[in-house]
């Protein structure tokens, strides 16, 4: 049989061989096709919208921050010895402590066989074996429903209906998801189509939390800016909704409507009022309403109160309760309870047309189902211990003394940050965050600039190399043309949320000085 082997295959040298006799020149020629083969998936051919993706909340100052804890680690010297991460709402992370009862209830599910022991509280057991039996094989290991397990969406439908003083909520309406961010990203799929003008715009606050332009960029939808009033707190003005829309018209079809209540960053709480001009205007121009609520429990300031959407919606009459469209957002992730890990989380539809219906329920399936220890999380979150049961008088007492901490921590940031000659920082009404209004020199503004960064990015690098503190700027979220802000969480502890803002401070005044 004959060893010959005619083929046409690119050479080292760019020539083409016609007849390649010999094994071993048979498999140089090979081995050098494989070298020149190119990738299937570069920067070039991967998804052109995954590219306009951006989360200041982990961005480049974040990516410093660990790359800094490093070279701490690995005995560089720096004029600080730890970095403090305020960038990011992860209380736990801070040194927030956990909700004993929560973790009780979490550990029995866990691990059934701590049911047999006296260790633990009866109504920890009592709410852990309601959960194991609605789990399959009693274990919260298994798969739930894509939906949620459904004693869990019952507990949270009761919860809604106590919270907003009756009004009926079905369980069937109740989507349990992975965080909220996840429930927010599925109705957005459901929203985004067309082409061109055609394109589905959705509103959203500026400054926003950056999940929204993020999840719009990688859709490829339009994002429709609206301005809140940075000299009224924050507040939400219906004229400038109507601003955006009717210049968002020009260019796409706008059909939703985003707030964010308590904000973030900005940490304002809106009336009631202002819910219900909201309702009428979105009802008047036949937008669909996202409500994102996750820190409904984190209002500080005097004279403010937390009104839910769907409340006040129903509480308008038929009019508005009947016909708009409504989708509201909680976790488990903020409030008092700071679980970011567990991923817990949920949605409630209000007035979704059935058959979309049907297709949110095929689409969750996909992601099979949330997970489940974040399910429990929140059903605990839902259904704490009530008067009379043992573990009623401790949960109170850890819930109120972690929300008075907070409340106290969001009036010392914005004392302090307004007594610094160039920050401006309206009240933190609520949520975990202050976003002041820093002045900065037109030098400083010049060089940031040379560097290809916005000014307030260049602001808080410098910020972090020089102090260890990592904030993220304004930019990230959106803010004002010639305005410039930072968000920082008001998380640490005390003790060291004072150090933090002494050293900002310190720096602000420096680099004031540095720049002028």
């Amino acid at each position: 049989m004959s060893r010959d082997r005619t083929h046409i295959l690119p050479c080292c040298q760019g020539a083409v061989t016609q007849r390649c006799c010999q094994p071993a020149l048979w498999k140089m020629t090979e081995n050098c096709f494989m070298h020149h083969r190119t990738k299937v998936l570069t920067i070039d051919t991967m998804n052109p919208n995954v590219k306009k993706v951006e989360y200041a909340v982990r961005g480049p100052i974040v990516q410093r921050a660990v790359q800094i804890e490093k070279e701490l680690k690995a005995g560089a010297k720096k004029p600080f010895s730890e970095v403090i991460r305020a960038n990011i709402g992860d209380a736990h992370a801070m040194g927030q402590r956990p909700i004993t009862f929560f973790r009780q209830v979490l550990a029995l599910c866990s691990y059934p066989e701590l049911l047999e022991g006296n260790e633990f509280p009866e109504d920890a057991k009592e709410r852990a074996r309601r959960i194991l039996q609605a789990c399959g094989g009693g274990s919260i290991g298994a798969y739930s429903a894509s939906q949620g397990i459904e004693c869990v969406r019952q507990d949270v439908a009761r919860y809604i209906q106590e919270r907003d003083g009756g009004i009926p909520c079905n369980p069937d309406n109740i989507y349990l998801s992975t965080g909220a961010s996840d429930a927010i990203v599925t109705i957005l799929k459901l929203l985004v189509c067309g082409e061109g003008r055609n394109r589905t715009g959705v509103m959203i606050p500026i400054p926003q939390y950056p999940l929204y332009s993020a999840a719009l960029a990688d859709l490829g939808a339009v994002q429709i800016e609206y301005y809140l009033d940075e000299e009224n707190c924050w507040s939400l003005d219906v004229s400038e909704l109507r601003r955006a829309l009717v210049a968002a018209q020009q260019h796409c079809s706008p059909r939703a409507l985003c707030i964010i209540n308590p904000g973030n960053p900005t940490g304002q709480v809106q009336s009631r009022q202002c819910i219900e001009d909201v309702i009428r205007f979105a009802a008047e121009e036949h937008l669909f309403l996202m409500a994102d609520e996750v820190y409904q429990d984190n209002v500080y300031a005097e004279g403010c109160e937390f009104h839910s959407f769907k409340k006040v919606l129903f509480e308008m009459g038929p009019e508005y309760s009947d016909t708009v469209e409504l989708v509201s957002f909680h976790s488990t992730s903020k409030c008092y309870m700071g679980e970011c890990g567990f991923r817990g989380g949920y949605m409630e539809v209000i007035n979704m047309d059935p058959d979309v219906k049907v297709q949110l329920t095929k689409l969750v399936s996909v992601r099979l189902c949330p997970p489940v220890p974040g399910q429990a999380l929140l059903d605990v979150v839902v259904n704490p211990p009530r008067p009379g049961e043992p573990s009623f008088n401790t949960y109170i007492k850890e819930r109120t003394s972690t929300l008075q901490v907070l409340a106290e921590k969001a009036w010392l940031t914005e004392e302090v940050f307004n007594t610094v000659p160039g920050i401006t920082c309206n009240p933190v009404q609520g949520a975990m965050y202050s976003f002041p209004r820093i002045s900065l020199p037109e030098r400083a503004i010049q060089q940031a600039k040379e560097k290809g960064q916005a000014p307030d990015m260049f602001y808080c690098m410098k910020l972090l190399e020089e102090t260890g503190i990592c904030l993220v700027p304004g930019s990230g979220f959106g803010q004002r043309e010639g305005t410039y802000h930072f968000r920082m969480t008001i998380l640490p502890p005390t003790d060291k949320l004072k150090i933090v803002l002494e050293k900002v401070k310190q720096f602000h005044q420096s680099f004031t000085q540095q720049y002028s």
